[in-house]
C-alpha cells in the first residue's frame, strides 16, 4: 500500500539529488529512496525524475509514499548561546540565535530551539505536532531573539489563542535601506507565495492578511533603525512589507539588499532582531514582558552606520 503526497522541495535540499532529498524529506533509508524513484513513484513539477537527479528550489514533489516510512525526529542538541531569558511552570522563554530553526522540519539538518530544550531536560507540552511540541510561534532561522514555548497542555492552549486573538505584544528592530516616509506608518498588505520563486515570499492578492506597524527610530547614513510591532505572524512578514515599500532591510540579498553595504557592514544575514515579546501569562493572567539586547553582528553593524555620522 501507498499514499501520494505533493509537497514543495524546501530551500535547504535545492541541489540535492533526488534520492539523498527524499530520503531526508521522508525518512528513508537512501537506498528505499533510490527503490521509490526507480519503481516510477517521482514527480518533479510534473516530469518523472531520476535518481540521480537534481532538486529544483521552489519545485513541486509528487511521491508514492511507502505506509513504513517513519517520521523524521530530529535528535535533541545543545545550542551554544541560546539563552533562557524565563522559565517557570508553565512557560519557558528564549533568546534564540541567528542560524537555529524553531522546530524540526523537512530539509532542515541545523540545531532546533526544540532540540536545545530537549537536550536541556525541559519538558514542554505535547500539544502540536511530534515535531514541534510546545512551540506557540516561531522565528524565522535568519532572525534572532525571543521566543516562548508552552510547558503545559494549558499554557499551549491559552497561547495560541493569544496569538490568534493577536493579544501578544511582539516588538522588532530592524535596519532598513533609506528612510520611509512617513516615519511613523502601518503597512497592511496580504503575504503569500511569491508567484515566480516558491521560496520567497510577496504581496499577493491571493495571500493572506499581514499587517505590520512601524515607527524610525533613528535615521543612519542612507539607512534606519525602525520598531516594528507585528499585528499578524506570517512568514518573513516584515522583510516583505519593507521590501514592497522599497526599503529592503539591510543585509537581507533574498529580497534585494544592496550586497556591498551588507559586507561593508560584516552582516550574513538580514538585520533584524525580536526584541521584546510581552503577553498575558497563561496561569497568573498577569502581563509579563521580555527584552532581548543586540547579538553582536547586528550591534557592530549598527555601530558601524552610526560611526559614518561621526
Amino acid at each position: 500500500m501507498s499514499e501520494r503526497r505533493t509537497l514543495p522541495v524546501p530551500d535547504g535540499l535545492a541541489g540535492e539529488r533526488v534520492d539523498a532529498g527524499l530520503a531526508r524529506l521522508l525518512g528513508l533509508s537512501r537506498t528505499r529512496a533510490a527503490e521509490v524513484v526507480e519503481a516510477g513513484g517521482v514527480l518533479l513539477d510534473g516530469r518523472e525524475v531520476g535518481k540521480s537527479d537534481r532538486l529544483t528550489a521552489g519545485g513541486w514533489l509528487e511521491v508514492e509514499v511507502p505506509d513504513a516510512a517513519p517520521a523524521v525526529v530530529a535528535a535533541p542538541e545543545p545550542v551554544p548561546g541560546m539563552g533562557i531569558v524565563h522559565d517557570d511552570e508553565d512557560v519557558v522563554v528564549v533568546d534564540k540565535p541567528v542560524g537555529v530553526a524553531a522546530h524540526p522540519s523537512p530539509g532542515w539538518t541545523g540545531p532546533t530551539v526544540v532540540g536545545a530544550l530537549a537536550a536541556a531536560g525541559y519538558r514542554v507540552s505535547t500539544s502540536g505536532a511530534a515535531e514541534r511540541q510546545g512551540v506557540v510561534h516561531r522565528l524565522d532561522v535568519g532572525t534572532s531573539g525571543l521566543m516562548v514555548v508552552a510547558k503545559t497542555e494549558r499554557a499551549y492552549t491559552v497561547l495560541k489563542r493569544a496569538f490568534k486573538e493577536r493579544t501578544v505584544d511582539k516588538v522588532y528592530h530592524a535596519v532598513v535601506q533609506g528612510h520611509p516616509e512617513p516615519t511613523v506608518g502601518t503597512i497592511d498588505a496580504p503575504v503569500g507565495r511569491h508567484p515566480s520563486s516558491d521560496w520567497k515570499f510577496a504581496v499577493v492578492a491571493s495571500g493572506k492578511p499581514a499587517v505590520t506597524h512601524y515607527e524610525v527610530a533613528e535615521m543612519l547614513p542612507s539607512a534606519s533603525l525602525v520598531e516594528v510591532h507585528l499585528e499578524t505572524g506570517r512568514t518573513h512578514q516584515i522583510r516583505v512589507h519593507f521590501a514592497a515599500l522599497r526599503h529592503v532591510l539591510v543585509g537581507d540579498l533574498m529580497y534585494g539588499a544592496d550586497p556591498v553595504l551588507a559586507e561593508r557592514l560584516g552582516l550574513t544575514r538580514q538585520w533584524l532582531h525580536a526584541v521584546r515579546l510581552g503577553f498575558d501569562h497563561p496561569a497568573t493572567g498577569s502581563w509579563v514582558e521580555f527584552t532581548s539586547p543586540y547579538p553582536e553582528d547586528l550591534a557592530t553593524a549598527l555601530e558601524r552606520l552610526r560611526e559614518a555620522y561621526r
